[in-house]
């Protein structure tokens, strides 16, 4: 599953209920509740990050729990992507 050139992503990392223990990469100020892998697909379309989904994959601090994944292409470094993804991911949320 690992490939050099994509960064793979979370929706653990974005989730305001879990702790940075549990996998949440982000402040709790820009987190969100229970953040779907179809909305981080949009998300990364949007900002052009060519999004391929993983849907089987569990987060190793879940590994009980199938939540799926998402492979971005590298454009920056990963914590400047998920705060744009979350900053966008508030806004589609806003706009739902």
């Amino acid at each position: 599953m690992r490939k050099q050139e994509r960064f793979i992503i979370w929706p653990a990392y974005f989730d305001q209920s879990r702790t940075r223990s549990e996998g949440r990469k982000i402040s709790k100020n820009i987190a969100l509740p229970a953040p779907k892998l179809e909305e981080l697909q949009k998300v990364a379309e949007r900002l052009g990050l060519s999004p391929e989904i993983v849907a089987e994959a569990s987060h190793p601090a879940a590994h009980w729990l199938k939540t799926g994944a998402i492979m971005v292409s590298k454009k920056g470094s990963k914590l400047q992507i998920l705060r744009k993804m979350a900053k966008e991911l508030a806004v589609l949320r806003a706009k739902t």
